[in-house]
C-alpha cells in the first residue's frame, strides 16, 4: 500500500512518450512521495502554469530534456484527491533522458504488458492503461 499523504485541491500532469511501441516510465526516487514507485513522468502544476507549462518544467527538472505537448488525452482523480490531466508529448531532440537523482531513480522504455506486470506501480498507470486498451484513448500522433 502507498503511503501518500492526502493532497485535496491538488492538480497535476502526466506527460506520456511513445516510442516504437514502448513508453517512458520513471522509478521515483527514494527522496520523494511514493519513493521507488513506478509511474510516467510528470508532476504537480505550480501557480499560474498552464499545463503546457508544468509539463515542459516537469520534464526539464526530472528528466533535463525538453518536450512538446501534442495533445490531451484523459483525465483522472488519483485516490488522495490529486486531478491529473495525462498529455501526448514529444522529446524535442535524441539526448537520453537523464534522471535528476533527487526526484527519479531510472528511466526505462516498456510496453503496456511490461508496465503491467512492474511492481510498486502507481495505481494510476493501471487506469491509463485500461482506458488505453478499452479504446478510449489513442496514442498514436
Amino acid at each position: 500500500m502507498l503511503d501518500v499523504p492526502p493532497t485535496p485541491g491538488r492538480r497535476g500532469v502526466i506527460g506520456i512518450v511513445v516510442r516504437e511501441g514502448s513508453l517512458l516510465v520513471i522509478r521515483r526516487s527514494r527522496e520523494v512521495v511514493a519513493p521507488r514507485t513506478y509511474c510516467f513522468p510528470g508532476g504537480g502544476i505550480e501557480g499560474n502554469e498552464t499545463e503546457e507549462e508544468a509539463l515542459r518544467r516537469e520534464f526539464q527538472e526530472e528528466l533535463a530534456v525538453d518536450v512538446r505537448p501534442l495533445r490531451h488525452l484523459w483525465r483522472n482523480v488519483t485516490p488522495w484527491q490529486v486531478a491529473l490531466s495525462w498529455w501526448l508529448v514529444e522529446l524535442l531532440d535524441d539526448a537520453p533522458p537523464e534522471p535528476n537523482p533527487a526526484e527519479v531513480e531510472s528511466v526505462h522504455w516498456f510496453t503496456p504488458d511490461e508496465i503491467r506486470c512492474l511492481p510498486d506501480s502507481l495505481p494510476s498507470n493501471f487506469e491509463f492503461l485500461d482506458a488505453v486498451a478499452a479504446g478510449e484513448i489513442d496514442l498514436k500522433w
